[in-house]
């Protein structure tokens, strides 16, 4: 049961900064949002003391040397994570995380790299490196109106390589288009099939547990400002250590290595995790991951998540009764239409009394002026995206946009109405307040009415 009270003196207290400056926020898919504790943490830890470069040896070295050690202990707490079979890497961001395996994983002929079409394209561009050491690529399609993955597809898709050699398998614990949890259980269903498995968490675990302990990914891909928004910059790749002694870095670099020589050519990497931390860690911001998941643990996941899993079921019901005079429906939903199996990412199309998509620039334009955060576009998940609007592979075969072309040409060859979709994503700061601004804007400026499409500028990326 969700404490209702607690979290409205939460929003007021910690997140009071959206009311003081009339910000409807509903894009945690695409960030979290920090609280004043933790800037106030933050704040009091750098004023409070000096720390220095942790590859040195002197006091301020060893201070932040602490803290990030026990950053890394609160990860791998925070996950269930046994230090001897876990080691936390601190990256930029998930894409840091998820470049670093597919950089130096054994990829080769006749070993596979599988992926599920929905991903983000930062596990798509995993196939770049599988291409380079000449392995196969293989997509798992999505199917039906809920926009999932059917068990046998995935079993078609790691039955397919070559021999024995299995290879890497990678997919979302949930998408950041539909908001579809796909099944962990997959985990262990590829590792028996002779797959490694990483796992993009990124969209996942701020509302949600990940349990490593039960579940036991060989590679875990966060980025930490989506679950609490600060500090910014800051990911974590979670492997297991036997699965990080299989990777090949291509290079090496300051902090990397136990010893290298200019004159020998020869080097040798480091034998911990931070054989994979190039160059000076930010010693100053990655302490602030402990404290954001002490506040995260103050609340508790769970009320986190019975909180988000509320407010993403009055979202869903308050879109299906929006209705045009004429009966036709004022949204149109991408993915399952409860909370059974989904987070709290809501993708969308608003469509016009004739049922004709209204372009997602318009939405932008008109909801920013009313102080609404959200997202539109295609959310780098084109994969999803074909799915969603029911793109035909056959249409998507060798066409491949120009050096010179817009995004706006992609969408003409392939005839779409629009560049993607409105997402809507709630999280802990969120509020039935702040989607009930969401449904009032979109009765009152589309219902009924065919919006003014001139003077949007073009999209230049997706």
């Amino acid at each position: 049961m969700v404490d209702v009270t607690l979290l409205t003196q939460i929003r007021a207290r910690e997140y009071g900064y959206l009311d003081e400056k009339k910000h409807v926020y509903l894009d945690h898919t695409g960030a979290g949002l920090p609280s004043r504790w933790q800037l106030r943490a933050h704040t009091t830890r750098i004023m409070g003391n000096a720390f220095g470069n942790p590859h040195s040896d002197n006091p301020t070295s060893a201070a932040s040397d602490v803290l990030v050690a026990s950053a890394r202990q609160a990860v791998l707490r925070h996950f269930d994570a046994d230090p001897r079979e876990y080691a936390v890497v601190f990256t930029p961001n998930a894409t840091g995380a998820i470049r670093l395996v597919g950089e130096a994983y054994p990829f080769a002929e006749r070993s596979n790299l599988v992926l599920t079409a929905d991903n983000h394209n930062s596990v798509n561009g995993l196939r770049e490196y599988a291409r380079s050491g000449l392995a196969d690529t293989r997509y798992v399609p999505l199917a039906g109106p809920d926009l999932r993955i059917a068990d046998s597809a995935l079993d078609e898709a790691l039955a397919a390589g070559h021999g024995d050699n299995g290879g890497l398998f990678a997919f979302p614990a949930q998408s950041n288009f539909t908001g579809v949890q796909h099944p962990l259980t997959w985990i262990e269903h590829a590792h028996a099939r002779g797959y490694d498995v990483l796992l993009d968490a990124a969209a996942f675990v701020p509302t949600n547990p990940l349990n490593l302990s039960v579940v036991r990914p060989d590679f875990v891909a966060v980025s930490w400002y989506k679950v609490f928004g600060y500090p910014t910059g800051i990911g974590t790749l979670i492997a297991r250590r036997e699965a990080l002694e299989r990777l090949r870095r291509p290079w090496f670099s300051g902090g990397t290595v136990k010893v290298a020589s200019a004159a020998g050519g020869w080097y040798r990497p480091a034998d911990d995790e931070t054989a994979f931390e190039d160059g000076t860690l930010d010693f100053l911001s990655i302490p602030d991951v402990e404290v954001g998941l002490d506040w995260i643990r103050s609340i508790g996941m769970a009320t986190v998540h019975d909180h988000v899993t509320g407010l993403t079921r009055y979202l869903l019901d308050g879109l299906r009764t929006l209705r045009h005079a004429n009966g036709q429906p004022l949204a149109r939903i991408y993915g399952p239409p409860g909370t059974e199996g989904r987070g709290a990412t809501v993708s969308l199309n608003l469509l016009d009394p004739h049922g004709e998509v209204i372009d997602e620039r318009i939405v932008s334009r008109d909801s920013s002026a009313l102080g609404i955060s959200l997202r539109t576009g295609c959310f780098c998940n084109p994969g999803a995206g074909e799915a969603a609007f029911s793109i035909d592979s056959s249409a998507l075969r060798g066409l491949e946009l120009t050096r010179d072309g817009t995004v706006d040409d992609y969408l003409a060859l392939l005839g779409l109405p629009s560049g993607g979709a409105v997402r809507v994503s709630v999280g802990l700061s969120s509020s039935r307040a702040d989607v009930d601004a969401f449904l009032n804007f979109a009765a009152d400026a589309y219902r009924d009415r065919i919006p003014v499409a001139e003077g949007l500028s073009p999209r230049l990326r997706c």
